[in-house]
């Protein structure tokens, strides 16, 4: 079967194989032995790495998403009437130059069109002066109509058009301020949502009460599909279905804001605008990400803070610093950033790579990483009170919202590391090792930012229909945290043990693991099998003869693997197929040595296919995303991990796996807090 390669109007059918399109250093035939390959693609990989990490001791990648963070960031400055020029014309060539043949934006490289996106991008064009008349403006517009024009696009993209009069107020789902009132135990409180859903809510319930409207520029009447009405009434659902209850809630919502006391709803804004406040970071962001760093501007604005305001004038600065600038004089805005994550990722790859461990980099991001663990509750201590704080964030600031996956990973990056302070690193480790126990859910899995946020009602909701808005356990989440407990000689503790079990039940029934924070099979099984061989499960264990199988049944004809996202809508069709990547490629080789392999032929022929893509500088090019942020709906292209997945990967087959499992009982970095951390 060949591989489609071709993004501009998505692949139809799940590639086997893909034939690299970048330049590459070589061929698998004249790459001589696969061990001197290897061994030369790590010593070009590492020093790539190693001269873009930051003098403070940090690496950042660009975080890739789609256009509707370009196009939101203009709407944005419309409404607050701060557009300037300059940002307009920039932001405009990079939507302009994300635009398909067809007339679309996709939400990820080589997807389908999406109705949503596209409405927003056009959008976004026409206030930066493009006439609706030109030939990439038309087939825009005539897309977005054969698939329904702006009545069948999210909730979220009409609450954007409604801002300037596009859509009406009414016809949006009601999302009531006096929501911030409900009580933990009543279901659809605001700490039943996901974090980033939650900060998004609550801003938007100002907004919802408000129901601004600014003048709009000019008319979108070439966006509906019946000008004349264009709100069309959405039939009810059952009464008897779940949707059809909150569609009457909905209903019964509406209804209430028409009698709500006045005082009782400026008094719920209130309240409302002080945990927005209460939660903005020292740098100015809400959450340490775009959107509700967005949303809060808006509310807080509709509630008479000017933009001179001390709030104000911090959360604009910090969303100034989303923005890449690129040298074509485009730019791309991100929707959050990720240091903490790629930093502890780059330590762990270069040390898995043989950079010795006491080398003044990884000291200098060991002292950087010490610097951001996290020492006050946040949001978490709703529901674990008395648990002390000790985390990681995502993000340069976001000390509301540390989680579990980047404490786990910086403490398996710690470990590597053979610092001038070892005292300072136990205990920063014991911190965050009790922390992570302490967020362990009922089932004995780990979600990313809370503990047990599995209500199965807000994503019932007819405003929830823009991605996940909770927080369950995932498998490569828990795989995770089970990798660094047992790096930290807990094992057999019996917490470790219900994250193991959990993980084994977990398993799908072709072998492989569901991927909530990667795409998808191949990086949830990347992450569980390595976890499982250091906890301690052999790798005769019939869960990892199973992965194995799996992993070499989904191996591409060229020696790579790669997954599409579509996978997350049509496993069946999609698990594990996909054009070869980088990152992918290497997850698939970081299981398979952990699982034993190193000298299958699956290992050989993936080896060879990422020093044969490698190019000169050490680099691997990397389109598609292969990051998650809401499975299907908001896919990310770190673009480090092209850079550090494959150096770790070829690091542990050059020597033999992590290097803390390489650890000698004569040499150790630091010692684990095993017996200490089991009373925590």
């Amino acid at each position: 079967m060949t591989a489609t390669t071709d993004g501009s109007t998505g692949a139809t059918l799940p590639p086997r194989a893909a034939a690299a399109t970048e330049t590459v250093l070589t061929t698998p035939e004249a790459a001589g032995t696969t061990p001197q390959a290897a061994a030369d693609a790590v010593r070009r990989a590492t020093d790539f790495l190693l001269a873009r990490q930051n003098a403070e001791g940090w690496w950042k990648g660009d975080l890739e998403t789609n256009v509707t963070m370009d196009a939101e960031d203009l709407l944005l400055r419309q409404f607050l009437g701060i557009s300037d020029e300059t940002t307009t014309r920039a932001a405009a060539r990079f939507i302009r130059a994300e635009q398909r043949e067809d007339g679309t934006w996709a939400t990820f490289h080589g997807g389908p069109g999406d109705l949503s996106t596209t409405i927003e991008a056009y959008v976004a064009l026409r206030l930066a002066g493009d006439p609706p008349d030109a030939p990439h403006m038309a087939r825009a517009s005539a897309w977005i109509r054969e698939q329904g024009g702006i009545a069948a696009s999210r909730v979220f993209t009409r609450i954007w058009l409604a801002l300037f009069g596009w859509w009406k107020w009414e016809d949006l789902p009601e999302l009531p301020p006096e929501l911030i009132w409900l009580p933990t135990w009543l279901p659809l409180n605001i700490y039943d949502f996901g974090c980033w859903a939650r900060q998004t809510i609550v801003p938007l319930t100002i907004v919802f009460a408000q129901r601004p409207v600014r003048p709009a520029p000019f008319p979108l009447d070439e966006l509906h599909t019946d000008p004349d009405r264009p709100h069309p009434p959405r039939p009810l659902a059952p009464a008897t279905s779940w949707d059809g209850v909150f569609q009457r809630l909905d209903k019964a919502l509406h209804a209430f804001r028409k009698v709500a006391p006045k005082r009782v709803r400026r008094a719920a804004m209130n309240t409302a605008a002080r945990w927005i406040i209460e939660r903005q970071e020292n740098d100015g962001c809400w959450g340490g990400i775009q959107p509700p760093a967005v949303y809060s501007i808006i509310a807080l604005h509709l509630l008479g803070y000017d933009l001179n305001h001390p709030v104000m004038r911090a959360g604009l600065e910090s969303l100034d610093r989303f923005a890449v600038w690129r040298e074509d004089g485009s730019r791309m805005i991100e929707a959050c950033q990720s240091p903490v994550w790629d930093t502890c990722l780059a330590v762990i790859a270069l040390a898995d790579a043989g950079l010795p461990a006491d080398h003044p980099q990884l000291v200098r991001a060991a002292d950087w990483l010490l610097g951001e663990q996290i020492v006050r509750p946040g949001d978490w201590a709703v529901r674990r009170p008395g648990l002390p704080p000790g985390g990681w964030a995502f993000e340069f600031h976001n000390d509301n919202y540390p989680d579990i996956d980047d404490t786990a990973e910086v403490i398996l990056a710690l470990r590597r590391v053979r610092h001038h302070d070892p005292e300072r690193v136990d205990k920063a480790i014991q911190r965050g090792v009790r922390w992570n126990l302490g967020m362990q859910s009922r089932n004995g899995a780990w979600g990313a930012f809370d503990v047990d946020n599995t209500s199965p009602f807000p994503n019932r909701l007819p405003f929830c229909d823009f991605g996940e808005v909770i927080d369950p356990p995932s498998a490569d989440v828990t795989a995770h945290v089970v990798e660094m407990l047992a790096a930290e000689g807990l094992a057999h503790d019996p917490r470790t043990r219900r994250g193991i079990a959990w993980l084994l039940a977990e398993q799908e029934p072709d072998g492989s693991w569901f991927g909530r924070w990667g795409v998808n099979y191949l990086y949830g099984t990347g992450s569980v099998v390595p976890a499982l061989i250091a906890a301690g499960l052999p790798g005769s264990h019939p869960a990892i003869r199973r992965a194995v199988a799996w992993l070499e049944r989904v191996q591409n004809d060229d020696g790579g693997w790669g997954e599409d996202l579509r996978s997350y809508k049509d496993p069946r069709k999609w698990s594990g197929r996909g054009a070869s990547t980088a990152s992918q490629t290497a997850w698939a080789l970081m299981a398979l040595l952990a699982a034993g392999e190193r000298d299958s032929r699956a290992v050989e022929r993936g080896v060879q296919w990422l020093t044969a893509t490698q190019r000169e500088d050490g680099s691997w090019d990397e389109p598609y995303f292969t990051g998650t942020g809401f499975p299907w709906d908001f896919s990310i292209n770190y673009h480090l991990y092209r850079q550090i997945f494959p150096l770790t990967a070829l690091g542990r087959y050059l020597h033999g796996g992590p290097a803390t499992a390489r650890r000698t009982a004569a040499e150790p970095l630091a010692a684990p807090c095993g017996a200490e951390a089991k009373g925590s």
